[in-house]
């Protein structure tokens, strides 16, 4: 009869019957099993037999299993115990019996888990009910746990300004898979925080919060949680190996998604970047993620360790995955390391990268990446209660931009004969100073020589600006013809790649609107009979300074 079974069973599952037979070791009896987490592998069990201690509650749907009975050393211990049925999601005490590895594990559905095929593993185990020990199934790991996060991270950050010549909310996308494995996985987690050591983490600094790529993403710690890099350090210590397959395409996409909230931290004007870690390549498609990522202004790093060789090219579904998933194909937003040991001299380069704010082109949007100098008639036709209206007109467009050192800037020059520099691009950083000082500009009153003043524009306020990356706007409002030439003057501007937007009222010359504005002259000039009609132009100077941008970025 033994004869009959031995070879449809199976070696594995002959072994596991033998196992089973074999009598119990001395001084087995009463050992206080090894608690482990929910995400523990046979592989990480360095034991031909053990009792483990698995914690109740673990995500059924996050359990990776492969194979039934005899179960791939990559499987999940508490999945492949719940799955086998020798406990619950209750959790409880386990023995694990390794095994040697096999071909054709098998998909089988069981107590809620769907086991995984795979065609080949090095070592298996199986799972039997363990002996009771002491411990309290709490989960908490003794070598491989997935530690929880305790206390500690709740703590009050410290409040450190940081670099402030580093401005960025950076999420970090770890790999988390069976690609990485746990030894390298630590080797991960070190050179990430030893970048976030030198970013200069702090209020006034880079922002940054991690998530891990696995079979399922999870978002570890969010920007808001920490603003010092001590906090940041330890969070990133904390953070345990899940396993599974390398999804990096649904973890960027969620992370696009999710991940960049006013909620969860992420501050107005400030570049948001993915850093996006890969051993090997990716299981998933990351084209689409990547797509998904510059739809919502993220600026997507890649830095992938030990590229496939030759003889792997035909597992990677694309071959050119990583310039297809960065924000722009151009070498500065991939970067690669050879292997994951003596990493210490990549950190800088990558640093420098990462706070290059001027070269985040997925961030770069029409309302943070332009310069808009106003140029405001002071003239005496215009009266002091008008002149109120054009300023309201000036602070309704300048609001709409996100203001900051590192985003837009706005400046002002009222003119008569004479200019005056309300405020250049240098002076204000803030939304809220740029609108108060608007509010605050005092009517000169005098003559009209808007020739003269779009060349002192030029040459004063946009002239120490020649260096900027953002693009430039001259918005001129005024009520009357101009005492000298406006033509040479504004074809000087144009050629100095500042584009006119031209906003007359009451008896501005519709000649003088259409020499002064950019083409084409239709979507450049606008005018109004009376002041209260500069209202509606609000949101037609909006649309057409985002319209221009977008085409300059083509």
């Amino acid at each position: 009869m033994a004869a009959a079974w031995v070879p449809v069973l199976g070696l594995g599952v002959c072994l596991l019957l033998l196992l089973l037979l074999l009598p119990e070791p001395a001084g087995s009896e009463g050992a206080v099993p090894i608690a482990i987490t929910c995400f523990t592998r046979g592989l990480d069990i360095r034991k031909e037999k053990a009792d483990v201690l698995c914690p109740g509650g673990c995500p059924l749907e996050e359990f990776s299993v492969f194979g039934n009975i005899v179960y791939a050393s990559v499987s999940s211990i508490c999945g492949a115990a719940v799955h086998r049925g020798v406990i619950s999601n209750s959790g409880g005490t386990v023995r694990i019996y390794s095994l040697p590895g096999r071909e054709n594990y098998s998909s089988v559905v069981a107590n809620g888990i769907q086991s995984q095929t795979l065609s080949r593993w090095s070592a298996s185990f199986t799972v039997t009910k363990g002996k009771s020990g002491t411990q309290e199934a709490t989960g908490q790991a003794v070598s491989t746990a997935r530690p929880p996060t305790g206390k500690r991270l709740k703590k009050t950050p410290e409040k450190k300004t940081g670099n402030k010549d580093c401005k960025a909310d950076i999420a970090f996308l770890i790999d988390g898979s069976f690609n990485i494995g746990q030894r390298r996985f630590n080797l991960q987690k070190n050179f990430v925080g030893k970048v976030a050591l030198m970013l200069g983490i702090g209020t006034e600094g880079p922002h940054v919060g991690l998530v891990q790529a696995s079979e399922h993403p999870k978002i570890e710690f969010y920007l808001k949680n920490f603003t010092s890099a001590k906090d940041v350090l330890f969070a990133i210590k904390e953070v345990g190996f899940r396993g599974g397959n390398s999804n990096t395409g649904k973890a960027l996409k969620h992370t696009a998604q999710k991940f960049f909230t006013a909620d969860t931290g992420v501050r107005k004007g400030i570049p948001k970047v993915v850093v996006v870690f890969i051993d090997g390549w990716p299981s998933d498609d990351i084209e689409e993620a990547g797509i998904v990522a510059r739809e919502f202004g993220v600026n997507v790093f890649i830095v992938s360790v030990a590229k496939p060789i030759p003889e792997e090219l035909g597992m990677v579904q694309d071959v050119a995955f990583v310039d297809k998933a960065v924000c722009r194909s151009n070498g500065f937003f991939s970067y690669h390391m050879p292997n994951w040991f003596g990493t210490t001299k990549y950190v800088k380069p990558l640093v420098q990268k990462l706070c290059a704010h001027e070269q985040m082109m997925c961030s770069k949007t029409c309302y943070n990446s332009v310069n808009i100098a106003f140029l405001i008639d002071g003239s005496s036709s215009v009266g002091d209660s008008n002149f109120r209206l054009m300023l309201e007109f000036v602070s309704n467009i300048a609001k709409t931009f996100e203001i900051s050192d590192i985003g837009a800037k706005i400046a002002a020059v009222q003119f008569t004969y004479d200019q005056r520099t309300e405020f250049s691009f240098t002076d204000y950083s803030t939304k809220e100073n740029v609108l108060a000082v608007i509010r605050n500009i005092r009517y000169m009153s005098g003559g009209t020589a808007t020739g003269d003043a779009i060349s002192f524009t030029v040459r004063n306020v946009f002239g120490p600006m020649r260096d900027s990356p953002n693009k430039n706007f001259l918005v001129i409002v005024t009520d009357g013809q101009s005492y000298d030439d406006v033509r040479g003057p504004a074809a000087a501007a144009h050629d100095a790649g500042i584009t006119i937007f031209s906003v007359g009222v009451a008896w501005a010359p519709l000649d003088d609107l259409k020499d002064m504005a950019s083409k084409p002259k239709e979507s450049h000039a606008f005018f109004t009979r009376e002041f209260t009609g500069l209202e509606p132009i609000v949101s037609d100077v909006i649309r057409g300074i985002c319209r221009d941008f977008l085409e300059s970025q083509q």
